[in-house]
């Protein structure tokens, strides 16, 4: 079964009370777009939430892969909030897609003014695919700097249930159907899975600040618990959670449900946003 068909049956739409987004674009190609939500108060310039959606770098986008909740509770609680498309494999590399979401990054902080956002305080988030991406931007300081930016142009990045942090490891401990995904994304060649694995670009500098949750699945938790003690290690600041949802779905509910009070990671999510902002 198509992982977007499971995106899309599992509820994963942009929905909500919050005001329509607009459409920025931070490239020439079709899925270099963005969705822009301002904070629901105006006033002084708001933090801004961007996220990255997952689809094993081959499917998902920013209209099935956000979930409903997103939006609507962090402009509530008084952040902007942006998520993203771009580009997909195998039309492109995953180094491609890394260096898109930088590109999204710098767009955002080129129009931090007229969108009302304090460039200061902008944290990536990203569900799955995503945030081995989010990862990989938040580790390996080339990204952001081919866009005239670094790793302090980030106050910290929320990772949900990842794939990949150490992508040789995650590949020799895949299931078959995963398995095919990772050698469309990730190749045979062992320098390059290394080059795109955050766990091996963890040595300071990184981004400040990490909160990285995952469910009770067993690569999922080796992976976040290895990325974590890679960055600890480098005295980046850490905060490790899992949550008892299990398999398929609870990988799918941490994305889908974020956002809705009732979520056991929602506040999680929002202590450690408030003690990034300063908020």
């Amino acid at each position: 079964m198509k992982i977007a068909f499971l995106l899309a049956l599992a509820g994963m739409c942009l929905a909500g009370s919050s005001p329509a987004p607009s459409i920025l674009a931070y490239g020439p190609a079709p899925l270099q777009t963005l969705a822009f939500t301002p904070a629901s108060k105006g006033g002084a310039p708001a933090p801004l939430v961007i996220f990255v959606h997952g689809g094993a770098w081959t499917e998902g986008s920013k209209e099935n892969a956000t979930g409903r909740f997103k939006a609507p509770h962090y402009t509530g609680e008084g952040y902007a909030f942006a998520t993203l498309d771009y580009r997909l494999v195998p039309s492109v590399r995953v180094e491609d897609q890394a260096a898109d979401v930088a590109r999204a990054v710098a767009k955002l902080v080129h129009d931090a003014a007229k969108l009302g956002i304090d460039p200061g305080k902008m944290i990536l988030m990203g569900h799955s695919a995503g945030a081995h991406l989010a990862a990989l931007v938040g580790t390996d300081p080339s990204y952001l700097k081919a866009q005239g930016l670094d790793l302090s142009s980030l106050a910290g990045v929320v990772l949900l249930d990842g794939a990949a942090y150490d992508v040789p490891r995650q590949m020799a401990q895949a299931g078959r159907f995963m398995a095919r995904k990772y050698d469309e994304a990730f190749g045979t060649d062992p320098v390059r899975q290394k080059a795109v694995s955050p766990v091996f670009h963890a040595e300071a500098p990184n981004v400040a600040r990490f909160l990285i949750l995952h469910i009770d699945r067993d690569d999922g938790t080796a992976q976040s618990q290895e990325l974590a003690e890679a960055l600890q290690k480098a005295g980046t600041s850490v905060r490790l959670e899992g949550f008892s949802d299990r398999g398929l779905l609870g990988h799918m509910r941490i994305n889908r449900d974020l956002g809705d009070p009732s979520y056991p990671a929602t506040p999680v999510v929002d202590d450690w946003l408030r003690q990034t902002f300063g908020k």
